[in-house]
This record gives C-alpha cells, sequence and structure tokens, in this order.
C-alpha cells in the first residue's frame, strides 16, 4: 500500500494477493510476493484521491531483468482498454470502485518469466505524466493456459506433475526395484527466489544477461539452463557430484531426502555448490527448481542404464578370463540411472508438434553439450522413432535405453589379445518407471521410448538410428576427438559396432558354445548375511560337455564400476546330454563388508569355456536388502496441532552400533529437518524412538525419515499423512 500526493493522487493499491495466488494456483508458496502465472489475468485495485475522467489517461509499466527493452520482451507499456490480445500484455477494466478503479492485467503466453517491477503511469490535462511504483510480482510459466507452451490437458496431471511437492524415486536393477520417498519441496520459504538465483548464475547470464533474460519465456531453454546449472561443472552450480572415494567434507548422496535443504544450502553457503550428489540427488533437484518455475515435470529411473562415450549405439563391457570385469574408462551399464522429463512443446524442431510432449533432462554430469556438462531436452518421441539428428542430444539418450551391448573377453591383459563372445540386443533400457498419478504406485513408461524388444519395429528404427549417425558423421567426429583411445584394442571395439558387422539387420555373432548357464540366488540376503547362489549349467545338446569354469565376485557401484574383487574360484565340469549342472557359490559377509559400498551391490560372474567350443559368460549383480524401518502415526494429523510419530528400526549390522542417527523431514509436516539420536545398538538390535510433529498445511503430506550411521549405508523409509484442517 501506498499514498502520494502529486496531480490525480494514486491513494491506496491493493494487488488481490490472496485472491489472484488461489486462482493462479500458487497460494501453496510461502512467500510475500505476488507469484502470477502468464497468459492469465491478476486483479489489482487502485485508488485514488478523485473519480478518474476520460482526460485522465493511465499506463502500466512492467519490466525485469537488467537493461529492460520492448525489443528483448522484458519491458512493456500499455493503457487501459477493452482489447483483447494473447500475444501482448494487457489491462482492462474490471469494475469501478468508490474513487477508483479494479483493473485485471494479463501477460503474453510467451513472456519472459521471472521478478517483474509493475509502476502506473499518470498524465495530466497538460501533459505531463507522473508515475507510481506498485509492488512488483513474479511470472511463471502456465500449464493452466492452453497458448502457454508448457500447457498440459490434464488436471490430475497438473496437480502431479506442478503441485505435487512431494514424490517417489525408484532404484535397484529391473528384477528388485526399490522406491525412496522425496521431498521436492517447491513452495517451501526461500526456494522460488533460489530458484530464479539460479537462472541468474548461469553461463549464457554471464555472457550476455540482456540476452539471457530475453530467453527465458521458452521452457526449452530454460530447461537447458537448469540441466547444467544443478550440477558444479562450467558453472558453479547446486551439487558436485561423487561416485569414488570418501564423502568426507559433505554428505554422502544416500543420505538425502530431498531438496530443499541443498537448496538452502547452496545459498547460505554463498551459492558454493553443495557436496554430494548422483543421480537420483541430480534428478530430485532438477524437479523441484522446474516445478517451482511452472513447467511439468517428473523423476524417471531407467533400468540397465548405457552410458555411451563415442555415439555409435554399442556398449563394450570387458572382462578377463576369470569374469572379472576391468575397470574401463569407456562405455559402462548402470544398473540404473535416473533423470527428469518435462512437458513442453517443441516448435524448434517442426512446426507439426510431433516431438511435443516429454522431454528428457538429465542435469547427472556424464557428456558435454555444447561445451557444457548437461543433457536435453531430447523428445522421447524422437527417441522412439530414432530420429537421432534431432536436438538436444538425443543419440545419447537413445544409447541409453536402446544401445546394443557387446561382452569382450580380455586375455592376460594383453591389448591386442581379446574377442567378443556375445552381442546382447534387448537388455539395455529396461522397466523405464515414474510415479503414478495420485499414489505412489511405479507406472512402466518402457513403450514410450522404444518399440517392444524383439519386434521388427524395433529394429527397424535401431538401424535407422544408426543409419542418420552414420550420416551425420557423429562417429568418425567422435573418433577423432578421442585420440587418445586410437589403441588397437579400442579401434577393434569401435569396428565392431559399426554398420559392416550388420548383416540383414542383425549383428555378426561371436562363436556360440551351445550351452546356457545363469546364476541363481537362493534367497535375497540382507547386509551382513552370506551370499548364496548357484551357477546353473545347461547342455541343450545330444553330446556331452567338457567346460572350464572361472568364478568371480566383486563389489560394485549401481553405476557398474568395480570397486574390490571379494571371491574367486575356477572348476572343470561334465555336464551329460540334454541335463544341467549346478556349482554352488558361497560368498560369506566377511569377504565383502569392508568393501560394500553404498549401493549394497555385489557381482558375481562366470567365464565358462566349452572344450572346443567357444565361450559363455554369465553375471548376476545382487542387491543386498536391508531391515525396513516401520513408522506410524498415532492418531489424527491437524493442522497447527502436534501428533505423535514412531519410528521402530533394527541395527542391520552383527556389531554394536554408536553413531546412530534420525533424520525427519517432509515438506507441510516439519519445519527444516528433525535431527534425533539414537542409543547404542547391540547387533541385530530393534529399539523404537518416539517424537511429535506439527503439520502446518493441510492435504497428503510425506513424511521421510533416514537411519544414518558411519558404519554402514543410511536407511531410507516414508510414510503418507493426510493432514486435515482443525475444526
Amino acid at each position: 500500500m501506498g499514498e502520494l500526493e502529486i496531480g490525480l493522487k494514486l491513494k491506496l493499491y491493493d494487488l488481490h494477493f490472496e485472491e489472484n495466488c488461489l486462482e493462479h494456483h500458487t497460494d501453496s508458496y510461502v512467500s510475500e510476493d505476488l507469484i502470477v502465472r502468464r497468459s492469465q489475468p491478476f486483479k489489482i485495485q487502485l485508488t485514488f484521491n478523485r473519480d478518474v475522467s476520460k482526460e485522465d489517461k493511465l499506463q502500466f509499466v512492467v519490466m525485469t531483468g537488467p537493461s529492460p527493452s520492448e525489443s528483448d520482451n522484458t519491458l512493456a507499456s500499455f493503457p487501459i482498454s477493452k482489447a483483447q490480445d494473447s500475444a501482448a500484455w494487457v489491462a482492462t477494466k474490471h469494475s469501478n470502485s468508490k474513487n477508483g478503479l479494479v483493473v485485471t492485467i494479463s501477460s503474453p503466453a510467451n513472456a519472459v518469466i521471472g521478478r517483474y517491477k509493475l509502476s502506473i503511469k499518470i498524465a495530466s490535462k497538460k501533459g505531463k505524466s507522473t508515475s507510481f511504483r506498485l509492488d512488483g510480482f513474479i511470472l511463471l510459466f502456465n500449464p493452466w493456459a492452453p497458448d502457454d507452451g508448457v500447457f498440459l490437458d490434464d488436471e490430475e496431471a497438473r496437480q502431479e506433475y506442478v503441485l505435487n511437492d512431494n514424490g517417489i524415486i525408484f532404484f535397484g536393477q529391473e528384477d528388485f526395484i526399490l522406491d525412496m520417498g522425496w521431498n521436492y519441496g517447491q513452495f517451501e520459504e526461500s526456494i522460488l527466489n533460489i530458484c530464479l538465483a539460479i537462472l541468474d548464475r548461469n553461463v549464457e547470464y554471464k555472457e550476455d544477461p540482456v540476452k539471457d533474460y530475453s530467453r527465458r519465456n521458452d521452457p526449452v531453454y530454460v530447461g537447458r539452463v537448469v540441466a547444467s546449472m544443478i550440477n558444479h561443472f562450467d558453472d558453479k552450480g547446486v551439487l558436485m557430484g561423487k561416485w569414488t572415494g570418501s564423502f568426507r567434507g559433505g554428505v554422502d548422496p544416500g543420505a538425502w531426502v530431498g531438496s530443499v535443504d541443498i537448496l538452502k544450502r547452496w545459498k547460505k553457503g554463498g551459492y558454493k555448490s553443495v557436496k554430494y550428489g548422483q543421480c537420483w540427488v541430480f534428478g530430485g533437484v532438477t524437479c523441484t527448481v522446474l516445478r517451482c518455475l511452472g513447467i511439468p515435470t517428473r523423476v524417471v529411473t531407467n533400468f540397465h542404464s548405457a552410458h555411451d562415450k563415442n555415439q555409435n549405439l554399442c556398449l563394450d563391457q570387458c572382462f578377463d578370463v576369470s569374469g572379472h570385469i576391468l575397470d574401463e574408462d569407456g562405455d559402462s551399464i548402470w544398473n540404473f540411472h535416473v533423470w527428469d522429463e518435462s512437458w513442453f512443446a517443441r516448435h524448434d524442431l517442426d512446426s507439426k508438434s510431433t516431438y511435443s510432449g516429454w522431454q528428457v533432462l538429465d542435469s547427472t554430469p556424464q557428456e558435454r553439450s555444447s561445451d557444457l556438462y548437461r543433457c536435453g531436452p531430447t523428445s522421447v518421441q524422437a527417441v522412439k522413432q530414432g530420429d537421432v539428428d534431432m536436438d538436444y542430444d538425443s543419440p545419447f539418450v537413445f544409447a541409453e535405453v536402446n544401445a546394443d551391448l557387446v561382452t569382450w573377453i580380455v586375455y592376460d591383459d594383453d591389448e591386442e589379445l581379446m574377442e567378443p563372445v556375445h552381442t546382447d540386443v534387448k537388455s539395455v533400457g529396461q522397466k523405464i518407471s515414474t510415479k503414478a498419478l495420485g499414489s505412489d504406485e511405479r507406472v512402466d513408461i518402457t513403450d514410450a521410448y522404444k518399440y517392444p524388444e524383439g519386434s521388427e519395429e524395433e529394429r527397424e528404427v535401431f538401424l535407422k538410428a544408426r543409419e542418420k549417425l552414420l550420416k551425420m558423421h557423429v562417429m568418425e567426429k567422435r573418433d577423432k576427438r578421442k585420440g587418445s583411445f586410437g589403441s588397437s584394442r579400442r579401434e577393434r571395439m569401435r569396428n565392431f559396432g559399426r554398420m559392416s558387422e550388420y548383416v540383414n539387420g542383425r549383428r555378426r555373432k561371436a562363436k556360440h558354445p551351445q550351452i546356457s548357464g545363469k546364476f541363481k540366488l537362493s534367497e535375497r540376503p540382507l547386509i551382513s548375511e552370506d551370499i548364496n547362489v548357484a551357477l546353473i549349467l545347461k547342455n541343450p545338446t545330444s553330446n556331452r560337455k567338457t567346460i572350464h569354469v572361472n568364478i568371480s565376485s566383486s563389489t560394485v557401484k549401481y553405476t557398474g564400476q568395480p570397486t574390490a574383487e571379494i571371491f574367486r574360484d575356477s572348476h572343470d565340469v561334465t555336464v551329460k546330454p540334454r541335463s544341467e549342472e549346478r556349482i554352488p557359490v558361497l560368498i560369506p559377509s566377511s569377504d565383502y563388508e569392508h568393501d560394500l559400498t553404498s549401493d549394497n551391490m555385489v557381482e558375481v560372474a562366470a567365464v565358462c569355456e566349452v572344450k572346443n567350443g567357444g565361450k559363455l559368460l554369465v553375471r548376476k549383480r545382487v542387491s543386498l536388502g536391508q531391515p525396513p524401518l516401520d513408522i506410524k502415526v498415532h492418531g489424527k494429523a491437524v493442522v497447527n496441532e502436534p501428533v505423535q510419530v514412531e519410528v521402530t528400526l533394527t541395527n542391520p549390522l552383527p556389531v554394536r552400533v554408536k553413531d546412530g542417527l534420525l533424520l525427519v523431514e517432509g515438506s507441510g509436516l516439519v519445519e527444516g529437518q528433525l535431527r534425533k539420536p539414537l542409543p547404542a545398538l547391540d547387533p541385530k538390535e530393534t529399539t523404537s524412538i518416539k517424537f511429535k510433529i506439527t503439520p502446518s498445511r493441510k492435504g497428503n503430506r510425506k513424511l521421510l525419515v533416514v537411519f544414518t550411521s558411519k558404519r554402514f549405508s543410511d536407511i531410507k523409509g516414508f510414510q503418507d499423512i493426510k493432514v486435515i484442517s482443525a475444526k
């Protein structure tokens, strides 16, 4: 509110904060700013010292960014009129009030998003004008507006992908999918300001702030900026990634349960990158920022995800003769990889909206895109159709979900002596998953990325994609840049993946050993339990098979990188015709407990060499389970009334744990984060911890709990809580 005394005096103004925020679906933001969405009118009430006459000329002015100008779409001046124009800023008289007016202001559907200054000019009969500054506002993308590029024509989807401030992220492996709760917290105090600060610290802004602001009307551009800014490379972004070694000096990525703490730490630390993140953390924070800005976004997990460094759609994995995976600085298969999908139009790709809809955005730093570590936005539809010539980074995303996997045996660490033993055209890109609308269920969206494995359509698309890459000379360009890998070994691996290796649409196969094999897990072990698996070799032929078997096991990260070899053995077995042989493998917990990473994974592999008949590689990754957290709420959860929560947990180790800590978080349930030190726990001891929380917002909330210790990887749990209003 303000009072001024020149000419026609503006005595009071009212931005109808609550009404506007409610109508613009921004009432959940904890902010003192008026927050509205573009292409939708918001109401302002103006009170003057007298009635406004026909001679009084009123002109509104909005501006944003440095050096605002009309040519950059960062400044607009417009009168009150009856005209309606969705492509321009418009002010319309809504109604008269005593000595004043109620006016609605609407922005164009392609307006620059961000913080705006708002003022009104009053021109007198003598031609003099006086300007009065009103409170500013923040303008966001608008998924409710049909002419906005982020329009999503489904209210349930808008509630989930824009307004839901908590969610589920899936992880593990395709045959053992786990879920973790995540607190996006996009409406929490200061988070919107931090998201705008992220935009103001990107590389493009530093090079040309005026141009950068003028491009913030485009979700394609904003999404690309956010993807680069969430990781610390290039622009000192929000999160520093770390996949190896100790996490001292920071937070183990497995301990995070939400984005709010990370974003606030980034700001509080003077915008210094927060330590540490891995793919699900990058994905969670990216989702927070994009939902906060108004872009519909969801977190997606791809199981058995490929990282194709040379973009030939062929993944190479090398093993020694004992089946131990070699730590190559090249292609890799991740047990899972998390990225984001955002919903918006792609008029930059074609005029028919062929590639509009879900777009992949990935802020995990893997490869550079236009000299910055980021990925996307990549049209999911372009990936499915093999249109890898469409911006941005479509060859990389295509490979993540549909590359061919070639397995190599390397002999005696000899760079020259190696052979391909198997080509797998089906296993990459499994059970691509995201959270369901309105529930915590998992939805499989694999068919959005590719046609069914083994179908003619899938192979046709794969070959189409490779043909385009050859015409684009992508593989040749990659080979030249990777000059350090010009050895005969690397060259052989690259050449094996070229189109010349395809005959009638199928890759030439290595010599088939005429046996099959698999590892069978008796039951999934918990941490600190022995691992019991059996290698089952099957001979479908009418001839006896003599087989030499080398078995090895390593602890591995979810990225597939081995950390320590923990087991090695060999056997000579004979398998009778049309029968099978079982080789038991026991890995005591004492063999792996000191080398186990926070991913809790062990890989077992066997190289099976048939006498006079080729080789077979059999692999299995075993995810070790953790004891669950049991979370109970005693009583009804009511806004502003304390309610008791009880958490029951178990020490997973066979040793005493003295440094246990319980972390509790949840938007609308807990302010910040609760930290509850735990008493010392004896081996396998179970205990219960009680505490109270006071909900601050009604609706479906999610309470997130982490049991952490330096002795083991974090154990997480979550509980959905329905909060009701006080009577």
